[in-house]
């Protein structure tokens, strides 16, 4: 067998592959030989059919079937070997009437190649890096949710304007019947509010939906019906009243503390507050992140300037997709996806030149981050080394959580790296003003 590449340009190249009999008739022989001991042909008993028969019914199929496994065997190992960094898959050139029956069979395939480029970390511009704080205004809002979640309900006679309203909205016509609890403090409509106020157990009150609450998506949930459906609502229900309560405030005292954060944790509303706002700050840390790892990326891509082989990846695309593409439709496949494939080469190119890599031991203890956080939402906030491994080798024993984790953890190295040596600007903001930048 005999392989050579010939270099069409920087990004092209076609590989002739030629294959003679003595690379594949051992093989082919062997087989056909198994294939004789096996054969059940109506007018030979088993084991006695003529070779000649077995080649002349098996022998094409066989030859072809050992001639592409070599060729992929070989075509992959001389990829290897020469370190070609291809895109995509290698090509088979079409050959007509192609001819199995000659000595020595000739293919040629084409490949398209990564290019070569450089990515410079320290970026022309500064890149603004968002420092996401909690002002007093979160946290004494954050204060107030936690002593209303955690206080007691005290039965009332009539509504008022901070009360929870049991009853059921009914609309015939809609088929609506929901039994569910509004707040008072959440309805945004003033008229609702006046409506209620005042009002006892056994009351009907007719609302209009359009309007009635501060979020959207509460009336979906209040009605029963679902969201698409609640926001192109704009009708009266009855509303009638089975329950009227008062949210009394729980007191900030040690109770309250430990119920929140352990034993002894925190010990004043102060350090309630410091704690709410560290918490809170920790939270907003992965948000900005976020927004920097995307905002990189972004420059990157705009700014890392280099030519792929468009003919030839649009080519593959429409050659090995599940369904058949036109030229028009692969063209526009590839147009889609452009730039991913140019991200994915800079970040390659980022990880090589900087030996970025995700050692086992890493991506264990990352894991066991992940596990620790997730314990703590359900309140077991000083889990056992021993139980976080044995959770964290269950979790490694599936693969597809192996390359979620290290795909997180990779980015959470180059988000390190960009942090190291990006050109950035810190901004301090509150989390509206983010929310208005970013999100507008």
């Amino acid at each position: 067998m005999n392989i050579t590449k010939e270099q069409i340009d920087d990004l092209n190249a076609v590989v002739k592959v030629a294959i003679t009999k003595e690379d594949y008739q051992d093989k082919v022989d062997t087989i056909l030989k198994d294939y004789k001991k096996q054969a059940n042909i109506p007018g030979f008993r088993k084991g006695q059919v003529p070779m000649g028969l077995i080649k002349k019914q098996y022998g094409k199929a066989v030859l072809v079937d050992e001639v592409n496994k070599l060729l992929q065997d070989n075509l992959n190992k001389y990829l290897t070997e020469e370190k070609l960094d291809v895109l995509g898959n290698p090509l088979p050139k079409q050959q007509d009437n192609f001819d199995w029956d000659q000595d020595e069979l000739a293919f040629e395939f084409e490949l398209g190649l990564a290019p070569d480029f450089e990515v410079s970390l320290k970026t022309k511009k500064a890149i603004t890096q968002y420092k996401i704080v909690a002002d007093d205004k979160m946290v004494n809002e954050q204060v107030e949710r936690i002593q209303k979640q955690y206080g007691k309900l005290v039965s009332k006679d009539e509504v008022s304007k901070n009360d929870e309203v049991s009853g059921t909205f009914v609309n015939e016509a809609e088929e609506i019947d929901s039994k569910t609890m509004i707040e008072t403090d959440k309805l945004k409509s003033k008229k609702a509010l006046d409506a209620l106020k005042g009002k006892k157990i056994g009351d009907e009150v007719t609302l209009k939906t359009k309007g009635l609450f501060k979020e959207d998506h509460m009336l979906s949930s209040a009605l029963g019906i679902d969201q698409q459906k609640a926001e192109a609502l704009d009708i009266e229900v009855t509303f009638t009243i089975s329950e009227i309560n008062e949210r009394e405030a729980a007191e900030l005292n040690q109770e309250l503390f430990d119920k929140l954060f352990g034993p002894d944790s925190v010990k004043s509303e102060k350090e309630l507050k410091e704690r709410i706002k560290e918490d809170s700050e920790k939270q907003f840390e992965q948000q900005a992140d976020q927004k920097l790892l995307n905002d990189v990326t972004e420059y990157f891509i705009e700014n890392t300037k280099f030519e792929l082989p468009t003919g030839f990846l649009t080519k593959w695309i429409q050659m090995t997709g599940e369904e058949p593409l036109s030229e028009e439709q692969a063209a526009e496949e590839y147009a889609k996806s452009e730039k991913g494939l140019r991200y994915q080469l800079i970040e390659g190119k980022i990880i090589r030149d900087n030996e970025l890599q995700v050692q086992f031991d890493e991506l264990k203890e990352f894991s066991k981050g992940f596990i620790r956080s997730q314990m703590a939402q359900f309140g077991q906030l000083d889990p056992k080394e021993e139980e976080l491994d044995t959770i964290a080798a269950r979790v490694l024993g599936n693969q597809d959580e192996v390359k979620r984790l290290s795909e997180q953890l990779m980015s959470q190295k180059l988000l390190n790296l960009y942090k190291e040596k990006a050109n950035l600007k810190t901004k301090e903001v509150t989390y509206e003003n983010f929310v208005k930048e970013v999100y507008g």
